[in-house]
């Protein structure tokens, strides 16, 4: 007797747990000081995660398409992979997310009396929420296998990298030299190399 998993329903709920967390949590932000125009952030961040987020999506059509087309084979095993790294990923980002507290945006912003956060998961990276997202995005291509899934994870990453640029020179003007320092010990988004 062989079980079947619904990955593609446990896959669905991590994301579901991800979004109703962050909607719920989104109401307790501190007010800004300074934020990024928003047709910067349209162009920026929004659309290409759109974008990215449509590619990862499951759909159907375009059969016999380059993007439908498997980067891996469908094996049982790397789609339990998937979605494990999707639920490791949005975990991760919940936890970074909590430990920002009240600090946090959904965009680019000074935040009133900003707090410089080091501690949880900000001490293995600077990005952790990126991090984890983009960790729950490759564990949701690799779970669907097609090419699609990486191009999407890849536009993700690429917006995430622009708009973290943005956010660590706002924090270098607001930190200064602690800023500066927390970025020479702590990498990006992987901890050790990026």
């Amino acid at each position: 007797m062989t079980m079947h998993l619904p990955l593609g329903d446990i896959i669905k709920a991590g994301w579901l747990v991800f979004l109703l967390y962050w909607a719920i949590r989104a109401r307790d932000a501190k007010a800004a000081v300074r934020s990024e125009p928003f047709v910067l952030r349209l162009l920026k961040h929004w659309l290409p995660l759109m974008v990215g987020t449509v590619l990862v999506l499951p759909w159907r059509g375009g059969e016999g398409s380059l993007l439908r087309l498997r980067f891996v084979p469908p094996e049982a095993a790397l789609s339990i992979l998937g979605a494990l790294l999707v639920w490791a990923g949005v975990l991760f980002a919940i936890w970074a997310r909590n430990i920002l507290g009240r600090n946090w945006s959904a965009v680019v912003q000074v935040k009133q009396d900003h707090e410089l956060v080091e501690r949880g998961p900000y001490r293995w990276v600077r990005h952790p929420i990126y991090t984890g997202l983009l960790l729950a995005f490759f564990g949701t291509a690799l779970a669907q296998g097609e090419w699609r899934g990486l191009l999407g994870t890849a536009i993700v990453g690429v917006s995430f990298w622009f708009k973290l640029r943005l956010e660590e020179r706002w924090m270098r003007e607001q930190f200064g030299e602690r800023y500066a320092a927390y970025m020479q010990r702590t990498k990006a988004l992987v901890p050790g190399l990026l």
